[in-house]
């Protein structure tokens, strides 16, 4: 191998004179001289923190105007985005003036939009059965408040008639001899008796419980959230353990030292799947409805009894227990949600939402199972 031989003067004159053709050429872009950022002082002394924002109170008046104000808004922005070069489809329109209730010759009751009958989904017409006039009345009223056709095809803006049209639908599988409807409803009930709310009570000792300090001890204030679920659940569970189900036991389902649900007793649960399985087909949709809103078999049950003309001569024989109503219900399955509010304060907007829907489908139980008043 050759050995390498060091560069001189010459060599490295030639070099420079002449650069390799791997140095590409560039021009500048800009002609701005570069500007080096001036450090500010950092104060690191400590400072007092923000003061706690402090809410707004509004009153509900005002709270319904800018609702109001909002929808109307969003509407004027809905009919601006429209295509005026394409007309609405048909279901954008509402194809009715009136709406009435008609009896028929039996005694049942009939929606009518104009001269059109409301229909189930089956295509047959919407019948209520007679002594449920409130129900027909409170169905209409639902139509009468449509804007659009539209509107119909969506149950939330038509609870009541989704309500009755599932009682219909667990009738008429009841009179064809299908059992898989009424079996799979009650399954699903029963699992709700093992996460029950009104059965999952928080520990002795809730580590979220603010104290407050008083001569160096923590002393907690108001009632705890304990106490209050079980004075809230024991009166509902004593009148149901004595007129609703004898004999049964219904504890709690959490334990003080573990986050696991336990099980009722299987005597308990035979009673209790035994009943529901009983139950007629208007009694079943409405428990399920006030399962899903209260998320406790209970509650739902509790309310139930006191409302639906099956159970009329049980309200006779115990004539002195005091009505169980939607404002009851509502109460015994939200203990924990009050208790947060009555502590931090609600959240505008979603709290109160939450709070009127609950009551507006335990009224839509109370309109399904009862009678005219």
């Amino acid at each position: 191998m050759e050995a390498l031989r060091p560069l001189t003067n010459v060599s490295v004159r030639r070099l420079l004179q002449r650069p390799p053709k791997s140095i590409c050429r560039y021009q500048c872009l800009h002609t701005t001289t570069a500007k080096p950022a001036t450090p500010l002082p950092f104060h690191t002394a400590p400072a007092p923190p923000p003061p706690a924002p402090v809410p707004q109170l509004s009153t509900p008046e005002e709270r319904l105007q800018r609702k109001r104000k909002n929808a109307e808004l969003l509407k004027r922005g809905q009919e601006l985005k429209a295509n005026r070069a394409k007309p609405a489809g048909v279901l954008r329109k509402r194809f009715w003036k009136d709406v009435t209730v008609k009896e028929t010759s039996e005694g049942h009751h009939q929606i009518y939009l104009d001269t059109r009958p409301v229909r189930t989904s089956n295509k047959e017409i919407l019948t209520v059965p007679k002594g449920k006039k409130d129900l027909a009345t409170a169905i209409a009223l639902e139509w009468d408040q449509l804007v659009s056709a539209y509107q119909a095809t969506k149950y939330h803006y038509i609870p009541l008639t989704s309500l009755i049209n599932r009682a219909l639908d667990i009738e008429e599988a009841d009179k064809a001899g299908k059992t898989k409807i009424r079996n799979d409803l009650v399954a699903m009930l029963m699992r709700y008796l093992t996460t029950d709310t009104l059965l999952c009570w928080v520990p002795e000792k809730d580590i979220h419980t603010p104290p407050s300090l008083k001569d160096g001890q923590e002393q907690w204030q108001g009632e705890s959230l304990r106490t209050r679920q079980k004075r809230t659940a024991v009166p509902i569970i004593d009148h149901l353990a004595s007129s609703v189900w004898p004999g049964v036991e219904i504890v709690p389902v959490l334990s003080d030292d573990s986050i696991m649900p336990i099980s009722q007793s299987p005597m308990t649960q035979e009673v209790i799947k035994g009943w529901i399985s009983g139950l007629p087909a208007y009694e079943l949709a409405g428990l399920e409805r006030g399962v899903l809103a209260t998320k406790s078999l209970l509650v739902a049950t509790r309310l139930l009894v006191d409302w639906s003309q099956e159970f009329a001569d049980m309200r006779e024989q115990d004539a002195d227990a005091e009505k169980f109503g939607i404002e009851h219900a509502a109460e015994a399955c939200s203990v924990e949600v009050r208790w947060q509010t009555d502590m931090w304060g609600e959240v505008e907007d979603t709290h109160d939402v939450e709070k009127e829907d609950l009551r507006r489908q335990l009224g839509g139980v109370v309109l399904l199972v009862g009678g005219d008043v």
